[in-house]
């Protein structure tokens, strides 16, 4: 199934503005997340469907790239989707939480009566066309493929305390998750699987890494680090996907990873400015939606399996992640600096945990559960 989506950005609320997007046979979905489960009334107008809500969502509007929609607007309790010339309804219903997922406002909008509309001349039926014929095997032709970044490695250790070193964790990790991907079939490119990088110099190596996945055959990009800090009371997941720096002490979480140092804030703010350019771009919007649908789906998946503090999903400008053309995301699995965390990350058993669950969260996201 291939699926548009828009820009999802994290609301004032704890429910989000903008929705996820996804295309079917013979309609497009339109969900927007929603803090409870409430009433909703529909009004439908020539191309524009709104639906008045029982409760308030923050303020959002954009455009949308998918068959039958051109764009939303959320005001206050009111949410309007824009259809596509030709298009006209929509079926709307009010989702209650479910199996970890919040409640949901779904609007279908109908993708296969536009065809019928267009005048065509007149063809003769076949059922079973004999020159017709299918490959032996269509699996091989939609085989996933993601790519596995083991943070750092070679001349850059990473964070280094006295129970863990970065870049043989993310290491250990990234290949325990390889390991179940394939044996879900999923193709698994890994961008050093030993302790080496792609280049001693800092910005060249991360620019390899991140461009191994610039191509449509690339379904996700996930880059695994661990975190450090001179508080030892820190500790926690959280997981990235690509966008505007954070402010405060979160700043320099990308500056590190990207580098640290004078590079690392170099590398930060032409991340900066790229993450500023993509936000009128259509397909960079896209990327970043699947990011964060990627990134909720890892973060919800880690906790749950190792029992850590939740730091929730972010956006910063890390410089692995910024090219527009595949959904990728960046996890800190932990604080190798925090004397609860370190030892763990040090256990091989806890490792597997963490990738377990990152793998688990992959496959979800592929649909190869």
């Amino acid at each position: 199934m291939k699926r548009f989506l828009l820009l999802l950005l994290l609301g004032a609320s704890s429910a989000l503005a903008a929705p996820r997007v996804g295309t079917h046979d013979g309609y497009t979905r339109v969900v927007f997340d929603l803090p409870r489960q409430t009433s909703a009334s529909t009004k439908a107008t020539g191309q524009s469907v709104t639906v008045k809500l029982g409760l308030t969502l923050p303020a959002e509007r954009g455009r949308l790239s998918a068959p039958g929609v051109t764009a939303y607007a959320v005001a206050g309790s009111t949410v309007t989707l824009t259809l596509a010339k030709g298009h006209a309804g929509a079926k709307v219903q009010v989702l209650p939480p479910k199996d970890g997922h919040a409640a949901r406002l779904v609007i279908d909008v109908p993708t296969s009566t536009a065809a019928a509309r267009v005048p065509a001349l007149p063809v003769r039926r076949v059922t079973t066309p004999a020159a017709v014929t299918r490959p032996a095997s269509t699996a091989a032709l939609v085989r996933p493929r993601v790519v596995l970044d083991p943070g750092h490695g070679g001349v850059d250790p990473g964070m280094q305390s006295r129970w863990v070193q970065e870049h043989a964790v993310t290491l250990d990790v990234a290949l325990r998750v390889r390991d179940v991907l394939r044996q879900h079939g999923v193709d698994v490119v890994m961008t050093r699987d030993k302790n080496t990088d792609l280049s001693p110099d800092k910005a060249t190596d991360l620019d390899l890494r991140a461009k191994m996945a610039t191509n449509d055959k690339t379904s996700a990009y996930v880059s695994i680090h661990v975190n450090a800090s001179t508080d030892p009371a820190a500790q926690g997941i959280e997981t990235y996907y690509f966008g505007q720096p954070l402010g405060g002490a979160s700043r320099s979480v990308a500056v590190q990873e990207n580098g640290g140092g004078s590079i690392g804030q170099e590398l930060t703010r032409r991340a900066a400015d790229r993450a500023q350019s993509q936000l009128g771009d259509l397909l960079a919007q896209a990327k970043l939606a699947f990011s964060r649908q990627l990134a909720q789906k890892v973060q919800t998946q880690l906790v749950r399996a190792t029992g850590a503090v939740d730091r929730g999903v972010q956006t910063d400008a890390f410089y692995v992640i910024r090219y527009p053309t595949t959904p990728a995301i960046l996890i800190e699995i932990g604080f190798g600096s925090s004397p609860v965390e370190g030892p763990r990350l040090a256990q091989p058993a806890y490792r597997d945990r963490v990738a377990q669950a990152i793998a688990r969260a992959i496959l979800e996201f592929l649909n190869k559960n």
